[in-house]
């Protein structure tokens, strides 16, 4: 009965793909839980039946969809090539003039780049230039990364200045800036992006992690070679692993 243990429960099944134990939970009464069954579809590319949920929730009571419902709606059509229904979820929520604060940068991007998954680039550029507001550098990057994938040079060439202007010393920026470019075979490109990057005095950072045991702080970068136990590390990773290959079977 308490709300904050049943999602807990129900993220759980849902992260561990049992969905069917999910549905087993009962009525789901409020929001929070309608929405984190919308996502385990979604995360499970069960997109036809987060909108069969969707749909009895909107007849069957008098819960209102959040911008989360939405997000989960979209991001399971996403994942399901469900285009022309997350197009069309999408531009009712445009179009409810009830709720203006529905649609969010994320909302934005998840929908350009379910246009750009179905080779619709140019309603993708459309969309773009047609936001009311200003989505800020994570809707961009975002948008640079999936262009990796969908290789357009259109929307790359959007989103480049746009995150330069915003954050000119962001390094991951120029990285992702150079692997679009690679993408689409502008070597010139790249090569202008590395020798900015050189002028500017910017290094590419490896990623990074540490733990503290018995008071001593241990960090332990990507691919590291360099590290004096990296034999035990990397054993122990292998054994971790392995373990984790065992519990995911059982389960």
């Amino acid at each position: 009965s308490n709300v904050f243990v049943g999602s807990a429960v129900l993220n759980c099944y849902v992260k561990l793909s049992t969905l069917v134990n999910a549905r087993r939970m009962g009525t789901l009464r409020n929001m929070s839980l309608r929405n984190s069954m919308i996502w385990g579809y979604a995360h499970n590319g069960r997109g036809e039946e987060a909108i069969a949920m969707f749909e009895k929730m909107i007849k069957d009571t008098n819960l209102k969809p959040n911008n989360v419902t939405l997000l989960g709606l979209l991001f399971a059509c996403y994942h399901a090539g469900l285009i022309l229904e997350g197009y069309m979820y999408f531009n009712k929520a445009v179009n409810d003039h009830n709720n203006p604060h529905l649609l969010q940068p994320e909302h934005y991007a998840c929908m350009v780049d379910m246009l750009s998954r179905s080779g619709r680039f140019k309603e993708a550029e459309e969309l773009i230039k047609s936001m009311p507001l200003d989505p800020g550098i994570g809707f961009w990057k975002a948008l640079l990364g999936g262009r990796q994938i969908h290789s357009n040079k259109g929307l790359t060439k959007l989103a480049a200045p746009k995150i330069m202007e915003i954050d000119p010393r962001d390094v991951s920026s120029y990285v992702m800036l150079s692997n679009s470019y690679s993408a689409t075979q502008r070597w010139q490109n790249v090569s202008e992006i590395r020798r900015k990057m050189k002028e500017m005095g910017l290094k590419r950072i490896s990623g990074c992690s540490w733990i503290e045991v018995r008071g001593q702080v241990c960090v332990f970068v990507n691919a590291d070679k360099k590290n004096e136990l990296k034999d035990e590390v990397y054993r122990m990773l292998a054994l971790i692993k392995q373990h984790l290959e065992e519990v995911c079977t059982v389960l």
